[in-house]
């Protein structure tokens, strides 16, 4: 099981000529540009003739077919007609994809004016508080530590926020929310708690779960309040949860990209410096305490010296031989992460004798497009879709766990299963738009007809739908026991769909250990002075396995709580 990539794509557009603006003055000739895209740089090449733009291509990208082309082709096209990028809406399902797809044509449109990029030369520096990684923990700690008057800097070895926060399709776990009382669901931190350390296996540190439930309610407040602007207001039920208690937007759109845009613009409007295309290369150590970094960068290399230092960094789910090392199993498998999740911070830290835990819990996520990395949120379950396997039948509870259910998924003939749904459940969820336009989805008009196209028993897979059905209307699945809270709809209303899916390599549950102020341990359990840690580079607060909906809770609730031990160590 290995990503399908293509390189070097000549897809060229050529529409016509196109006129621009006066203002933006085109020079005639042939320019590139390049952003970055989800797996690598996008290049593209426009060509100008008579201050107008002629031709747009692709020269070079890294990205997925199923999340490239889609995304590609009506951006191009709409360039063309349009002359500008100015109103150029994102693909939804292929947000990174997009952007950097425009970032390109910009970049390449302002060679034909004449605009040069400077980059500065670093030089050193000083600030109060230095993070180690843009993802969605490090904008979270930007955000809280900026907001409080500390000096702070963001170093991203990439070129774009974000990280896996960005690919996030769920949303926020949460118990005794005003979103759940809003909507009459009944839940408490209690069986919030019980559930995480179920799902975990009681693997996890049962202090680290404690601080994770009884800060979940406080910080969905936290992310809906004007410093955010979070909309969290679409509640369902992920695998593993007793209860409904997912918080995501309005009509189960994808948190990533709707959280990370304004964590971004709250941490910069606070006053936080965000660098992207950082790297940090050394923790500085003065004292047995953290005291700064050292960053490189194509200009050139250079030190900030800090009062304390939080590492958000992310995992190692993209870096297959680190992977292999602690999972040998896993060797093989594609992965939902961004290629920047390679767990450089561990090297970071060993000057300090730092303590890791649980390095070989690592979560395949069940519902992965087939060869692509392509990850299918839970919450298409969650609103009802079934698993069956090739010969149309269900085999599993849907709403397990991801470990449960990726060994289920792998025992299947061919290692892989399709999730099958309506029209219904999709009308219920906007993610499910996304992989629509990425021509993800198998369709038929009846059942019948989407037997055949997936190659699987036409009476079976009838069978196993009016049974389901009939398990929806009783209220009782008495096949797989699967919850009721989430048969909220018969599967009866055409078109019908499929994807094909398998599992993927997607959360590295182990990492730096740290105790409930986010502060890291070294070896002797003590508290390494200066040195805080949040997110994915953490372990302990998942165990053996992660329920859907608490990645997010973790980097936002122990990103802020990173930031709180910071300002109170530096004395802000």
């Amino acid at each position: 099981m290995k990503n399908r990539f293509f390189s070097l794509v000549l897809f060229t557009v050529l529409l016509g000529a196109f006129s621009c603006t006066k203002e933006e003055s085109l020079r005639d000739g042939t320019f590139s540009g390049t952003g970055e895209g989800r797996n690598g740089d996008i290049t593209v090449s426009v060509t100008v003739d008579g201050g107008k733009i002629t031709d747009a291509k692709i020269t070079k990208e890294e990205e997925t077919p199923e999340i490239g082309t889609k995304a590609i082709e009506p951006i191009l096209s709409q360039f063309l007609k349009d002359g500008s990028t100015k109103n150029l809406d994102v693909i939804s399902g292929a947000t990174i994809t997009s952007n950097g797809l425009l970032d390109a044509l910009d970049n390449a449109l302002n060679s034909s004016r004449g605009i040069e990029k400077k980059d500065e030369v670093p030089s050193d520096c000083e600030c109060d508080i230095v993070i180690i990684g843009a993802g969605g923990a490090g904008l979270v700690a930007a955000t809280e530590a900026a907001s409080h008057g500390a000096k702070t800097i963001v170093l991203e070895k990439m070129g774009i926020v974000g990280g896996n926060s960005n690919y996030s399709t769920g949303g926020i776990n949460a118990s005794y929310t005003k979103e759940q009382a809003r909507l009459g669901i009944v839940d408490s931190p209690e069986i919030f708690f019980e559930d995480t350390m179920k799902g975990g296996r009681n693997l996890n540190d049962p202090a680290l779960v404690r601080t994770l439930v009884d800060n979940s309610a406080a910080t969905v407040d936290w992310l809906e309040s004007a410093l955010i602007g979070a909309d969290l207001s679409d509640v369902g039920i992920f695998g593993g949860a007793t209860n409904k208690r997912i918080h995501r937007p309005q009509g189960g759109d994808a948190i990533g990209a709707h959280l990370v845009p304004l964590l971004k613009d709250a941490a910069v409007t606070q006053g936080a410096q965000i660098r992207v295309n950082s790297t940090v290369t050394e923790i500085l150590k003065e004292d047995g305490r953290a005291c700064g970094v050292r960053v490189s960068t194509k200009n050139g290399d250079y030190s900030i010296k800090a009062k304390a230092v939080i590492v958000a960094a992310g995992g190692f789910g993209a870096n297959s031989k680190m992977v292999e090392t602690y999972r040998p199993e896993l060797k093989g498998f594609s992965t939902t992460n961004h290629r920047g999740a390679t767990g450089d911070a561990f090297k970071l830290v060993e000057k300090f004798d730092v303590a890791l835990v649980q390095m070989e819990q690592i979560q395949t996520h069940p519902t992965v497009v087939r060869g692509t990395g392509v990850m299918i949120t839970e919450a298409v379950r969650g609103n009802g879709a079934i698993m069956v396997n090739r010969k149309g039948k269900r085999f599993v509870n849907e709403m397990v766990g991801r470990d449960v259910m990726s060994e289920a998924i792998l025992a299947q003939d061919g290692g892989s299963a399709f999730l099958v749904f309506d029209q219904s459940v999709r009308d219920s969820l906007k993610a499910i738009e996304g992989y629509a336009k990425q021509g993800l989805l198998t369709e038929g008009k009846s059942i019948a007809e989407l037997s055949e196209r997936l190659k699987i028993p036409s009476s079976e897979l009838e069978k196993t739908i009016s049974n389901y059905n009939s398990f929806v209307i009783a209220g009782i699945d008495r096949e797989f026991s699967r919850p009721e809270a989430s048969m909220d709809r018969p599967l009866s209303t055409p078109p019908f769909y499929a994807v094909e899916c398998e599992p993927a390599v997607h959360h590295t549950m182990g990492g730096l250990k740290i105790n409930t102020k986010a502060e890291v341990l070294n070896k002797n359990g003590e508290v390494v002075p200066a040195l805080f840690a949040a997110g994915e580079v953490t372990g302990g607060i998942h165990g053996a396995n992660r329920l859907g909906g608490n990645a997010v809770a973790d980097i936002c609730i122990f990103g802020k709580i990173a930031a709180d031990s910071a300002l109170s160590y530096i004395g802000k």
